[in-house]
């Protein structure tokens, strides 16, 4: 893999935490291709082929009908977030798509409360390689290692 591609990919991932931990949610949106998946899942279901998800967005539309729905439908406890992405595993660069994946860790910090660990384990992602050499998410999965999460799940991993 060749040190590019390695820099593309720790660049959007930095881009992606500072986007997300900022609520820039419209950004958020721009970071993914037209045709694209986001889906926030537990290990086992992921290790077992089973299909069910905590969150699955399976085009634009719907991650832009999610940002809107977190700036002005969702009502709960105000909170911030930290993202902690770990260096990238390409796999492999074929046909412009990255295979390749990540370990994260998310802390949460509600307002006079002390910060904890909120959810931790691994993007495993495409990404596209676009016309101009830049990089945008085709598919990001989050795959989480508890088996138990909060009870809301607000803004995206």
């Amino acid at each position: 893999m060749t040190n590019n591609f390695l820099e593309k990919v720790i660049h959007l991932n930095a881009a992606y935490a500072q986007i997300v931990d900022e609520k820039l949610w419209d950004q958020w949106v721009n970071l993914f291709t037209d045709e694209c998946v986001y889906k926030i899942q537990p290990r086992e279901n992921f290790e077992r082929g089973f299909p069910l998800c905590t969150l699955s967005l399976l085009s634009k539309g719907m991650l832009k009908d999610r940002a809107y729905g977190i700036k002005e439908t969702l009502f709960h406890d105000p909170y911030y977030q930290r993202h902690i992405i770990g260096l990238p595993l390409i796999h492999k660069v074929e046909n412009n798509i990255i295979y390749c994946e990540s370990n994260y860790s998310v802390f949460r910090t509600k307002l006079s409360e002390e910060t904890t660990v909120f959810n931790v384990g691994r993007y495993i992602d495409e990404l596209a390689i676009l016309e101009d050499g830049n990089i945008k998410i085709q598919s990001r999965i989050c795959v989480y290692d508890s088996e138990m999460i909060p009870n809301s799940l607000i803004y995206p991993i």
